[in-house]
């Protein structure tokens, strides 16, 4: 792959800012703000519409999912995935662009990024550096929410770039593929509670907390820093690789850092620690907490 298209996983500010200004926002390219918040903390949709980039409409990710799933954002249906984002304009054909206003700079976006790509859409880009650095550069916002023009989208859900729970369970003892987890070091190890549940991980597993990937800015870092992350945790690219974390966000992380460095077939694990806690046998959840009191 040309260096060029694998860039296009990342759009800039500067980039993102001329196409909103030379009207370009429309049935070729959709801007979808994904930001989540914990609803004590703050509320994403309010704050989408007191500012957002201009044309830009809100990707709610708790109506897009799988409500019918006792985990936390699991991925939709194919129809329900297809006549969601057909509400918000977009077709086969658009060109969509992902942001979110999270404090570090992108948390919630790769996880739409990754979700269009599950679902066999190509044309999808993160916003490097996420809308807090779109707000430092002094690119204009706006309040105004615009409607789109619905259209069709068809979506087909490619298997190879996401795991299940009995893949997981298979690969504890043939090894398959690389695990990667992206949650803090203290939650992957045991140490610390995971959001109200025990924390450990799948054995195996590998820990590269996800923002590793991210510079002090909040962009992502370069080719070059990420492969180095890579080798040092002695995680090959050229092999088959699955991230997970808690409820399927952050592992997306890790499929964005590896698709930059030219790894299209990351598989996420969508149910993640939340369903391996409750599902996997205790032998099969690696803690420290639980060997130190043993």
């Amino acid at each position: 792959m040309a260096p060029q298209v694998l860039g296009r996983a990342l759009v800039t500010a500067k980039w993102l800012s001329e196409a909103v200004r030379a009207g370009r926002v429309g049935a070729s390219l959709r801007i979808l703000d994904a930001s989540w918040y914990p609803p004590q903390e703050r509320n994403a949709r309010q704050e989408f519409k007191e500012r957002h980039i201009p044309g830009a409409s809100f990707f709610d990710i708790e109506e897009c999912r799988d409500q019918s799933s006792p985990y936390d954002f699991m991925l939709p249906s194919e129809s329900h995935f297809a006549d969601y984002v057909g509400r918000l304009g977009i077709s086969n054909d658009t060109h969509v662009v992902v942001y979110d206003g999270d404090k570090l700079g992108t948390f919630y976006a790769p996880r739409a990024w990754w979700m269009f790509r599950a679902f066999g859409h190509k044309e999808v880009s993160v916003l490097n550096g996420g809308f807090k650095n779109w707000v430092k550069e002094g690119h204009p916002v706006t309040a105004e929410v615009s409607q789109p023009t619905p259209a069709v989208f068809k979506a087909r859900l490619n298997p190879i770039l996401v795991k299940t729970f009995e893949e997981m369970i298979q690969n504890v003892g043939s090894l398959r593929f690389q695990v990667v987890d992206s949650r803090p070091e203290g939650r992957f190890r045991g140490i610390e509670l995971d959001q109200g549940l025990e924390s450990g991980h799948i054995p195996g597993a590998v820990n590269i907390p996800f923002h590793s990937f991210l510079s002090e800015t909040g962009h992502e870092k370069s080719i070059e820093e990420i492969q180095e992350i890579f080798r040092e945790k002695k995680v090959d690219l050229s092999k088959p690789l699955t991230a997970t974390c808690r409820k399927g966000v952050t592992a997306c992380h890790i499929a964005l850092a590896a698709y930059l460095c030219g790894k299209r077939d990351v598989a996420v694990y969508d149910g993640s620690w939340s369903e391996w806690f409750h599902r996997a046998p205790p032998r099969y959840k690696v803690s420290e907490l639980k060997r130190s009191k043993a």
